[in-house]
């Protein structure tokens, strides 16, 4: 009597773990993307893409041959004294980025498996010259004039700038934005995500990306 009511329990707890063990797999399936969209449309995404905004960022390095010249000031001191003049090598350096850290869960949807994200503009975010690479060509002292000090100090600041502007030519910031794309896509493709259209702050036209791999499909030798 003993061993068939300690049967019975057994068979009871077997069943009932067994109902559990169902109910958890059904409702899974039910709940399961609406869980998992409650659980990154919360500040944690936001806080998981904001970690990559030191990596976000694309480097130019830049040469151009920078001229100042300094005339006198006065007509007749023209025809006498001459003209200063510098002639730099400038060798600089010119970063962008997009920051991340301007993201706001405004800026956050998702819609399943698709994630839509407004990105921030992206924007030169240092520019300098490499001293050790920089070099005088030239620093010529007019004659009956006197050198002035500050003018190769002029000379590198306007040349920061002309290799600022070089680089927002060169395309800089689209590389910029180029590269904050492909590094969140690669983070949604970790959390689960199959799909990211981007929009831009700027009004222009989304962009939407496929994350999931394709499979190649090898053509027979012939």
């Amino acid at each position: 009597m003993l061993n068939l009511k300690r049967a019975a329990g057994l068979f009871l707890a077997m069943a009932i773990l067994g109902l559990g063990i169902f109910l958890g797999v059904r409702l899974g399936r039910v709940l399961g993307p609406a869980s998992i969209e409650r659980a990154y449309n919360t500040p944690v995404l936001l806080k998981q893409i904001q970690t990559l905004s030191q990596l976000v960022t694309v480097q130019y390095v830049l040469e151009k041959a920078e001229v100042w010249d300094d005339p006198p000031k006065d007509v007749l001191s023209q025809f006498f004294a001459g003209e200063n003049r510098v002639l730099v090598l400038a060798h600089g350096v010119v970063k962008a980025g997009v920051d991340l850290g301007k993201l706001t869960p405004d800026d956050l949807r998702i819609e399943g498996k698709k994630i839509i994200i407004v990105l921030p503009p992206a924007q030169i975010t240092d520019a300098y010259l490499d001293d050790a690479q920089t070099k005088v060509i030239e620093r010529t002292t007019g004659f009956l004039r006197s050198f002035d000090k500050d003018l190769e100090q002029a000379v590198r600041q306007n040349a920061v700038e002309d290799l600022r502007r070089a680089a927002r030519a060169g395309g800089i910031l689209k590389d910029a934005e180029d590269r904050a794309q492909a590094q969140l896509a690669g983070l949604f493709l970790q959390l689960g995500f199959e799909k990211v259209e981007y929009r831009s702050a700027n009004g222009l036209p989304p962009k939407l990306l496929d994350l999931t791999p394709r499979e190649t499909v090898e053509k027979p030798a012939r």
